[in-house]
């Protein structure tokens, strides 16, 4: 059905499942006009790399009106006057990493997460692009830790580290497979996992009025099979005692209440359900008799969403080992004198990490930061990036890389260069920039708005950007 009233396409067989899981007319009436409005925006400050009190700060004079998201210290629904001025993808906070544009209802599994299990050590992302969970499990770790973050489609792998490097992200070591191999490869490894499954998207008609053109009942059952195959090897890979949050952005009880129940019936007295009624004020509107957080876009103004939180009570036999070669890592650790020698380098030109948390490793010239937490794993999985690249080395000593900058980049370095807006939007642009003051040094860390937005040499009175190119960008950017 696709009324000459409706924006949205909706099948018939939609419409009557929809009856089913809304039997009151009312709220079907509220769900049928609230899918045709579009979908509210909404934010997420990146506190890595700033805090709420002090974002909120900084963007007060564009009179953004940010209202609180009840589930999510750090979010905000977003409304702007000047929307059509600047996109919010390309304002100097978010290409400087301070916030992702994150959908309201997305943010719930990790909150469901974290408290459910406030300081893990070890979190797997089963399906981790475009990196908007990821970068908020990172957050709340502090970059402590490891976080695997998985993504099956290899499209999506370069957009998931681009997300991760411009917020700053250090803590995670990225795998490109198919999800049913971890239980097998990694038994009973992580203390979280946050299963965010593929799914037929019933929830996001709002922010796309065709996400229903190629929905039928069979494929509904196709994707509900991935999804018993998905959530048992996550169970698999959870250690006894750790925290399971399996999510969807679909709204059938096939893809969501009964790959629950298809799981606890397969591994009988081994799964508890952790109700989520008390996770914020208002969730008991969305929560169901078995406590999970089954969210209809027309309960708080947002996408459809469903929130399961899972612990695992009791060890499991294991499933039987995948038949594939991890290869040799090509990688090996630096020596802790060297180490140091590195450590003290990057101290001169501005960087400082945790050698508590992070390790050097060194594959031929390269430099890399690996989490500790990660390390046991090596040999295990075969890794298609893990940490940051720090640096390149030379005879004459390291060319430190554009996403250690943005991560580690120490606020009081005394070579920091703030630039002015219109100076920044031209590194944004990957033009080189003439100052017209004097520099600190040599080699700068560029800041705006005080926070890192690259590294850069002198040459004579101008600054040579060396911004990735594959980062450069054009269209109207924050000072236009």
């Amino acid at each position: 059905m696709s009324s000459s009233s409706s924006r949205v396409y909706f099948p018939e067989l939609f419409l009557n499942q929809m009856r089913e899981l809304l039997p009151d007319a009312a709220e079907f009436d509220k769900f049928m006009a609230i899918s045709q409005q579009p979908l509210r925006r909404s934010l997420r400050v990146n506190t890595l790399k700033i805090s709420v009190a002090h974002f909120l700060a900084l963007v007060e004079p564009y009179q953004w009106a940010l209202t609180p998201i009840p589930w999510c210290e750090e979010g905000f629904w977003i409304s702007r006057d000047d929307a059509d001025a600047i996109p919010l993808g390309s304002t100097a906070e978010h290409l400087s990493g301070l916030f992702y544009i994150q959908e309201a209802s997305s943010m719930l599994p990790v909150t469901a997460l974290f408290d459910g299990c406030p300081d893990p050590e070890r979190v797997m992302d089963v399906a981790a692009a475009p990196g908007s969970k990821t970068t908020q499990i990172a957050a709340k770790m502090g970059n402590k830790g490891a976080i695997l973050a998985n993504e099956y489609s290899a499209s999506r792998v370069k957009v998931l580290h681009a997300n991760l490097s411009r917020c700053g992200v250090s803590n995670t070591a990225m795998t490109h497979f198919d999800g049913r191999v971890f239980g097998p490869a990694l038994p009973e490894t992580f203390d979280a996992i946050l299963l965010d499954a593929p799914c037929s998207g019933e929830g996001v008609i709002r922010k796309d009025a065709d996400a229903l053109r190629n929905w039928t009942p069979e494929s509904m059952a196709e994707i509900a099979a991935t999804q018993h195959d998905l959530i048992e090897s996550a169970f698999h890979a959870l250690r006894p005692g750790g925290t399971l949050i399996y999510s969807t952005c679909t709204l059938n009880r096939s893809e969501n209440q009964q790959v629950v129940a298809w799981l606890m019936a397969a591994y009988p007295g081994a799964v508890d359900i952790e109700p989520l009624h008390s996770l914020f004020p208002g969730a008991e509107h969305a929560c169901t008799e078995e406590g999970f957080l089954h969210v209809f876009p027309q309960i708080f103004d947002s996408e459809g969403f469903f929130v399961a939180r899972l612990r695992k009570v009791q060890s499991v036999p294991p499933l039987p080992l995948p038949g594939y070669k991890v290869g040799k890592l090509p990688f090996t650790p630096v020596r802790p004198r060297e180490e140091q020698e590195i450590a003290n380098a990057a101290g001169k030109s501005g960087l400082a990490w945790n050698s508590k948390t992070h390790g050097l490793w060194q594959r031929d010239k390269e430099l890399w930061l690996f989490p500790r937490a990660i390390e046991p794993l090596l040999g295990k999985v075969r890794f298609s990036r893990i940490g940051l690249k720090l640096a390149e080395t030379f005879p004459k000593g390291f060319r430190w890389q554009h996403e250690a900058v943005i991560a580690l980049a120490k606020p009081e370095a005394a070579n920091r260069l703030e630039l002015t807006l219109a100076e920044a939007e031209e590194w944004y642009r990957g033009r080189d920039i003439y100052p017209e003051r004097d520099l600190p040094a040599d080699e700068v860390i560029v800041t705006c708005q005080q926070h890192p937005i690259g590294l850069a040499k002198k040459v004579n009175s101008r600054i040579k950007n060396n911004y990735p190119r594959d980062l450069v960008r054009d269209g109207k950017l924050f000072s236009s």
